[in-house]
């Protein structure tokens, strides 16, 4: 794209400037002739401003926009890059067409014929999505939680909420924005990798699809994620590992002080890392093939490195089934059978 491309784009933009705000900025507000808001990212605060009005161009041009906590300053495109986690230009022009309703360029005749491989989310892109979202307290994620039978939400910082995460079904069709649950998924030193991403339904809980919205694919993760994991807790000599979010946050109404990892499928928790200072491993298994898989890779991994495994088995699918259909105090019971004796007082003693 040429630079007269981008500079009309951008006066596009501008003139559409609260739009463009009300729809990547939305933790902000209008204020006068501003848009108020945290930062480009879409935190909420008020350090950053967007002038709504004024000349196409120069001095007090509408849609530039500065952070005055940071210095940062720059225009809507800049907006659009930030807020949704973009790195490619190119990407940043087809959002930016595509909000403003204008046709797509066509590729040049070379590229037709040249074959692209699909675009993955990097940990850049990741960082920035995990940036833009915001604590889980009294959001849709706290509330699908709850419904999950999830109360106690200690030590979920990894956890966030994105109002309107943007979802494409497949590359053919139209982009669409859900609310969604963002997870941090960061390596050993916590450093963030990736993130993975849970839409949910806006209009409320479906027993059916248990909250999720109704999409094809409402979990997805982008970024580095081999050996990595969404944490919950201070890791230590104990952890207790498993797949899914909801299952080892079902684990932490039983275990409320055992650091925990979700490694979000199978093949991945099979191929988790530990740390120097792991000495037993919990394994939260899964009761389907694939989870059998990853429970026995596991516990040859950590017996090589000289790791003690213990597997925990729930009654029905998973824990956060036993969860909402046999309730805290069975799982409880059902935990307290399966772990090593002296880790239920270590462990256990807060939800006795």
């Amino acid at each position: 794209m040429s630079r007269l491309d981008a500079s009309e784009l951008s006066h596009r933009l501008a003139r559409n400037a609260e739009a463009v705000c009300h729809h990547y900025l939305s933790n902000g507000r209008r204020e006068g002739r501003y848009w108020m808001v945290g930062d480009v990212r879409n935190t909420p605060g008020r350090s950053m401003f967007v002038r709504l009005a004024g000349p196409e161009s120069g001095k007090g041009a509408s849609g530039k926009w500065t952070d005055a906590a940071t210095g940062e300053h720059g225009d809507l495109l800049d907006v659009i890059r930030e807020s949704c986690g973009l790195v490619d230009f190119a990407v940043v022009a087809k959002e930016a067409r595509a909000f403003l309703s204008l046709p797509q360029p066509e590729p040049p005749r070379d590229e037709r014929r040249a074959i692209h491989p699909a675009p993955t989310g990097s940990p850049e892109a990741a960082r920035r999505l995990f940036a833009t979202s915001r604590p889980i307290h009294g959001t849709l994620v706290e509330a699908y939680l709850r419904r999950r039978g999830i109360t106690s939400l200690h030590g979920t910082g990894s956890l966030r909420f994105h109002p309107h995460c943007y979802y494409r079904p497949d590359e053919h069709s139209a982009t669409e924005t859900w609310p969604a649950m963002i997870a941090a998924v960061t390596n050993l030193d916590g450093r963030l990798t990736g993130a993975h991403r849970t839409w949910l339904d806006p209009e409320g809980f479906d027993p059916l699809r248990l909250g999720k919205a109704p999409i094809d694919t409402p979990r997805r993760a982008m970024g580095d994620l081999l050996g990595h994991a969404v944490r919950f807790g201070v890791a230590g000599e104990v952890m207790a590992g498993g797949e899914g979010i909801e299952t080892m946050l079902s684990l932490r109404m039983a275990l409320p002080n055992m650091p925990m990892v979700a490694a979000l499928s199978a093949a991945h928790l099979s191929a988790i890392l530990f740390s120097d200072m792991l000495r037993r491993l919990y394994i939260a298994r899964d009761d389907d093939p694939a989870g059998d898989g990853a429970m026995t890779t596991l516990i040859e991994r950590a017996s090589d490195d000289g790791i003690e495994a213990i597997v925990l088995s729930p009654r029905l699918g998973d824990f956060n089934e036993d969860l909402r259909m046999l309730g805290s105090d069975a799982l409880r019971a059902d935990l307290r059978a399966q772990l090593a004796s002296r880790d239920v007082t270590r462990f256990m003693a807060e939800a006795a």
